[in-house]
């Protein structure tokens, strides 16, 4: 089939900048004439010519509702841009995870290889005709475009005249095959392959599928994944159910959808309901003996939450038990670690395992382009977030899928010698030894969503005057609690990369007390209105006595302080957080 290409007439638009996480806006806004096109547009003006003309680009995502057609809008954007062909994963799906695998891994037909991809998702952002949608461009390495590519977008966007577009019909993405057309430069093919294929073959070479085959057939182990009706569901039957033998039972919300069932694709202990229930974390109790371990995954797969049988795992301490046993547990890293590193919110949970093994540690801003610019250098093997994201070399971006993976690895081997008889060891064991081995951090999150931008910048900015008088603080801390330590004090994060030497400034305002504990404020960029305020409250616990108590208990003089220190319901009106964490 011949197509055509047009050039059609477009105005600039006063755009959001695009971040490692895309362009998140509601769908209303997305569905405006010409402005999923200038997006576009403007993505192919700001790369090199090589990595258009001729190139391979993979285009799918997780699924929600305008998906489908921002695929077909795109393909016929790539074939008038002179790209030489689209990758597509069946029914335009494909997790953010495994797009960075299919980049990496995957090999064509004719031995072409991926130069980059659209990612058409808001990650845990609730979907819907009347909730978000987001498009995000991904490299070479697999990883999110740097901080100059998408300054250079976000420039386009607002000067662009025109878009290139193709006369071509729309390509069905529902069937497994190839789609060629011939075009004033040559030819042009969209290639629909299965989704989950590549990402099964990179797992099975990290993992030793037989011995978590051998857990998950155990009587006396239970599993159960909630992928809340992302994408990641169709990776959950595939490798749980399909290669690992789990019972189908075992999956919970995994049949993919565009509104995500009404949902709010976030796996935490506020949106992940039916989950945190199943886990007897809920408010009611159930005389049903919940399962052994629970995971949750959230909309594109990227981030995950751990569940023990009634037991909450941070993110934050899960990245440090990964790490802790990851040479031991998991065949990709018997050789050792390379390093390993968390971004600057996280507890400094993985901090004291690195001291401990004599690791190279690094601590990065939020962003997973900093974990990528460490792994392309060989200097980090696994790294974490603590909002629900972890990952290793593997890929350049996080991963839920091989988070579940791994810590079903972990618990295969402390549980080697006893699957057919003995006591299990389970999630919280696992987690009370490695607090008896390295201590524990008493950590939590509030997020203040969709608070008024201007208030929030006015409540920063408080934030910082403040650390300029420290005995000032003390007695707002005085006159909350004796019982919290001094502030000793305080900074905006800044970080020089050790790979390219970029600064990047302003990326949190911290508060460092003298027995370690922290206070940090962030506003983060992942929501598609307004602003979010996000305060972390860290406390430090060597004795293993007191390694037990309740998280919230433990930290609430604490969250006391970050209120009254913050101003919190004066600058926002808000008494309560959206979410705590």
């Amino acid at each position: 089939m011949v197509f055509e290409v047009s050039q059609v007439e477009t105005k600039p638009y006063d755009g959001q900048k695009p971040g490692t996480s895309g362009l998140r806006k509601k769908v209303k806004v997305f569905t405006q004439p010409n402005y999923l096109h200038n997006f576009v547009q403007s993505t192919f003006d700001a790369l090199t010519a090589e990595k258009v003309r001729g190139a391979t680009l993979v285009v799918s995502g997780d699924g929600r509702y305008f998906s489908k057609d921002a695929i077909q809008i795109i393909i016929k954007m790539s074939a008038a841009n002179g790209v030489r062909r689209v990758w597509v994963g069946q029914n335009g799906l494909l997790s953010t995870p495994a797009v960075s695998a299919v980049i990496r891994e995957r090999v064509g037909a004719d031995g072409s290889k991926a130069t980059g991809s659209f990612i058409l998702t808001a990650s845990h952002n609730p979907g819907g005709p009347h909730e978000d949608f987001g498009i995000k461009y991904n490299m070479e390495n697999g990883g999110p475009a740097p901080e100059g590519i998408t300054n250079k977008i976000y420039e386009n966007t607002t000067t662009i005249k025109q878009y290139l577009i193709a006369d071509l019909p729309d390509v069905d993405i529902s069937t497994i095959g190839v789609t060629n057309f011939s075009g004033p430069e040559g030819q042009f093919d969209v290639d629909v392959f299965d989704s989950a294929d590549d990402c099964v073959k990179l797992m099975k070479s990290i993992f030793d599928f037989e011995s978590i085959r051998k857990l998950l057939s155990s009587p006396k182990f239970t599993f159960c994944i909630d992928a809340l009706h992302g994408v990641g569901g169709a990776y959950a039957k595939r490798i749980f159910v399909e290669e690992l033998g789990a019972q189908e039972s075992s999956l919970l919300n995994c049949v993919p959808k565009e509104d995500f069932g009404g949902g709010h694709p976030d796996p935490n202990l506020t949106y992940a309901k039916e989950l945190v229930a199943r886990m007897g974390l809920g408010k009611s109790s159930t005389n049903v003996e919940p399962p052994e371990f629970g995971a949750a995954l959230d909309g594109d797969a990227d981030r995950n939450m751990i569940l023990g049988k009634r037991f909450f795992v941070t993110p934050s301490d899960s990245v440090a038990i990964i790490t802790a046993n990851a040479v031991e547990a998991i065949p990709y890293f018997s050789a050792g670690l390379k390093g390993v590193a968390r971004s600057m919110p996280t507890s400094a949970a993985l901090d004291v395992v690195a001291k401990n093994l004599n690791l190279k540690f690094f601590e990065v801003p939020t962003g997973w382009k900093f974990f990528g610019n460490l792994m392309d250098a060989g200097m980090c093997s696994v790294c974490g977030e603590e909002s629900f994201g972890t990952g290793s070399d593997h890929i350049r971006e996080k991963d839920g899928i091989w988070a579940v993976l791994a810590w079903l690895s972990i618990i295969a081997y402390k549980n080697k010698e006893n699957l057919n008889g003995g006591k299990l060891v389970t999630v919280e064991d696992i987690v009370r030894n490695h607090w008896a081995t390295y201590g524990r951090h008493y950590y939590t999150r509030y997020d203040y969503e969709n608070v008024d931008a201007s208030a929030a910048k006015e409540l920063m900015a408080h934030l910082v005057k403040m650390q300029s008088s420290i005995g000032e603080v003390n007695e707002i801390v005085k006159g909350v609690s004796a019982n919290v330590s001094k502030v000793v004090n305080g900074d905006e994060f800044e970080y020089k990369d050790p790979v390219d030497g970029s600064i990047s400034s302003h990326q949190g305002i911290r508060y460092f007390f003298e027995d370690g504990s922290r206070l940090i404020f962030r506003l983060s960029g992942t929501g598609s209105e307004g602003a979010t305020i996000r305060l972390y409250i860290e406390q430090y616990e060597k004795d293993s006595s007191k390694t037990g108590r309740d998280s919230q208990e433990a930290l609430a003089p604490l969250v006391e302080v970050a209120l009254k220190l913050s101003k919190m319901q004066e600058f926002t009106g808000r008494s309560a957080p959206t979410v705590i964490t």
